[in-house]
């Protein structure tokens, strides 16, 4: 595995059969993490039916971890019904730093990032475009651009303390 490609689902906030199908690891509003219908693994080498499609263009060697949640998001001030809570985003983020230490994924802006960073940077795959992540409601003063140098701050501080026994 060559990367974490971070979503929200823009469903409600606990997962259904649906999204399971699509990501494989799911975190619902309270901070539960749901395994997805396939093992990341299964994504080393993508075959029809046999692998999360989390992000199109980008599902090979990818590992796709959801928030559950942001439903009828629109903008940040009108953010929906199932806005992601921040024992989801923090739970999140301690899933992706144990994840890049178990599959030795560096944490850098091209291997650890969100569906909406991947999108622009491959601009012709069909995640040009997505909008997840780009507004985080527990840290709703970091701008659409920063989420990404945010997120990945936050897992290199949480793989520290793995990393120290903490």
């Amino acid at each position: 595995m060559k990367r974490i490609i971070i979503h929200w689902t823009a469903g409600f906030s606990v997962p259904n059969s649906y999204e399971k199908e699509h990501y494989h690891y799911l975190i619902d509003k309270y901070g539960k993490i749901h395994e997805g219908a396939f093992k990341p693994i299964a994504n080393e080498k993508c075959q029809t039916g046999m692998y999360a499609a989390h992000t199109g263009g980008g599902n090979t060697g990818s590992i796709g971890v959801a928030l559950c949640g942001m439903l009828g998001y629109k903008n940040r001030k009108n953010i929906g019904d199932y806005p992601i809570t921040k024992i989801q985003f923090e739970t999140t983020m301690q899933l992706c730093a144990f994840l890049s230490r178990k599959f030795n994924i560096p944490i850098t802006k091209n291997t650890v990032l969100t569906h909406y960073e991947f999108g622009k940077l491959n601009p012709n795959t069909t995640s040009a475009g997505k909008i997840d992540m780009t507004f985080i409601p527990s840290y709703s003063w970091v701008e659409t651009d920063e989420i990404g140098k945010f997120i990945r701050t936050k897992i290199k501080w949480y793989l520290q303390k793995i990393l120290q026994g903490v």
